[in-house]
């Protein structure tokens, strides 16, 4: 029993996690190379995963996988930053006041429907083809979600409990404070998540605007000179700096919900 104690002790539970996380992916990726190498697959539109590493590290050894991704991080995060300001700031205002609700929330509501694509001819008469066009598709991205969160979470809070804030004679930025601000924050988080997503999205269309530089960039020059290596090399890279940045975002807003007793709390 003491030996298998300090196995489980020796095991980190995060290592697990990881090691579970990564099984799905990297099993597909062994049946395909496999596939591949047996002869019953070409491998010509969808390339083998050693194609794909060969093609990673040939960008890095040149220099510009780096600059790429470096380009694309640093425009995401412009536009996430902008954009989760932006609506946070009007999620709760139309989420507070209720004329301030039925003047603007329909507005917005209709401009949500809108394709991002629709957005990119406009961005680029008004704002050029520039950083700036860019950033601010991004940012239009990630308005949303974190809009509609704050709003809704702020409309979904028990009338009870504020009720209780006003018997204890908190009022203004004491209920914000005490009542309203931990009822919303789990939601909140959820929404920046939600347009952390959107905002890795919007940014392929934001780098078709005559970018030169950028993963979206990769993903045009891999289709037009027909490398289809380079596109999934793209595609993969996406969804590797994606998930980082969305497990680093949990990270940081772990402990503002770390009072919360889930039910199944992940590391209980």
């Amino acid at each position: 029993m003491q030996g298998k104690s300090r196995a489980t002790k020796a095991w980190p539970p995060f290592l697990t996690r990881a090691l579970l996380a990564i099984l799905l992916p990297v099993g597909g990726f062994l049946i395909w190379e496999l596939a591949v190498f047996s002869g019953l697959a070409t491998g010509r539109l969808v390339p083998p995963p050693s194609r794909i590493i060969a093609t990673l590290w040939q960008l890095a050894q040149a220099g510009d996988l780096y600059q790429h991704v470096g380009a694309t991080c640093l425009r995401v995060l412009f536009g996430f930053v902008a954009g989760s300001l932006a609506g946070a700031i009007l999620g709760s205002i139309t989420g507070f006041f209720g004329v301030a609700r039925r003047l603007i929330d329909p507005t917005l509501q209709a401009l949500r429907a809108i394709p991002s694509i629709a957005w990119v001819p406009l961005f680029i008469l008004w704002f050029g083809i520039f950083e700036t066009s860019k950033v601010v598709l991004i940012a239009t991205g990630v308005f949303f979600p974190v809009y509609l969160g704050v709003s809704t979470a702020l409309l979904s809070v028990d009338r009870k409990i504020v009720e209780v804030g006003r018997i204890f004679r908190l009022s203004g930025f004491d209920l914000v404070r005490r009542i309203l601000f931990p009822a919303v924050l789990p939601s909140f988080i959820v929404s920046l998540r939600s347009g952390l997503g959107l905002g890795w999205m919007f940014v392929v269309a934001a780098e078709f605007m005559g970018a030169s530089e950028g993963l979206g960039y990769l993903l045009v020059d891999g289709q037009q000179l027909g490398k289809p290596d380079q596109i999934v090399a793209s595609i993969i890279i996406f969804a590797i700096i994606g998930k980082l940045s969305d497990g680093l975002l949990v990270l940081l807003t772990s402990p503002l919900v770390a009072w919360q007793d889930n039910f199944k709390r992940e590391g209980a």
